[in-house]
């Protein structure tokens, strides 16, 4: 596992998994400089926040990726998450302070990632690729546990083990260039890259129009206020209207 966004060139594809949000809107434009081909696949299992999908369709067509996969996979028969029950409230938040003390949040979907990457590894199988990344971070974020190095450790390890890709010979590396930035530096990062964040969705309350209280719009606010740069998101909503000036 490769947990930082220094890397070599690759002449090789990569499957991203794309939620449509900042972090994997930043990750797609990585991959796209350091891999010949760039394959995306996002998920829509049931989430409050599905106009994210929307958003992920036209950030990869933007970007220019070989194919961009949708899958279906129904969460909400699980439930247990702000995100896919719609009778858990979205929790509101002040500050990152607040976010970092109060532990794992209704908004954690039980195995979100691991279903995630399982399934972009089978996806990546079928076209002989071995190479998956996503936006993961384990520094300004909510406290997923499915968001940390030792989790994308394990996951690759049984990757090489459990895939008959692997045993025949090639090996898989999960980036997480990500991994360890702070937001401000994930979006530094992004900005370098000609990353366009105007269709990137982050509000875990599903409009286009952010919320502003909750853990996602939260960490995204503070990070570019402390940028001092407005957020292409908001510049877009007002030029289009949707938000007073």
């Amino acid at each position: 596992m490769i947990g930082h966004p220094n890397i070599e060139k690759k002449e090789e594809p990569i499957v991203v998994i794309l939620s449509g949000g900042l972090d994997s809107t930043t990750v797609l434009y990585w991959a796209k400089h350091y891999f010949k081909d760039v394959y995306a696949i996002s998920f829509d299992y049931g989430q409050r926040h599905k106009i994210e999908l929307d958003m992920a369709k036209k950030i990869a067509k933007k970007v220019g990726v070989k194919e961009h996969k949708i899958l279906k996979v129904d969460l909400t028969q699980i439930g247990a998450s702000a995100l896919t029950d719609k009778s858990i409230e979205v929790p509101e938040t002040k500050s990152k302070k607040e976010i970092f003390e109060r532990g794992i949040p209704v908004t954690y979907v039980p195995f979100r990632n691991g279903i995630f990457l399982a399934l972009a590894a089978a996806y990546a199988e079928s076209k002989n690729i071995t190479n998956l990344t996503g936006g993961w971070n384990q520094i300004d974020f909510s406290g997923y546990p499915d968001c940390r190095k030792e989790f994308l450790e394990n996951f690759e390890k049984t990757l090489n083990v459990g895939t008959k890709i692997a045993v025949e010979g090639k090996k898989w590396t999960i980036y997480a260039p990500l991994l360890n930035l702070k937001k401000e530096d994930i979006i530094k990062l992004g900005l370098s890259l000609k990353a366009d964040y105007s269709y990137s969705i982050s509000c875990y309350r599903g409009n286009e129009i952010p919320c502003l209280k909750c853990d996602s719009c939260i960490l995204r606010i503070n990070a570019f206020k402390n940028l001092g740069l407005e957020d292409p998101l908001i510049t877009r909503l007002k030029k289009e209207g949707k938000i007073k000036v």
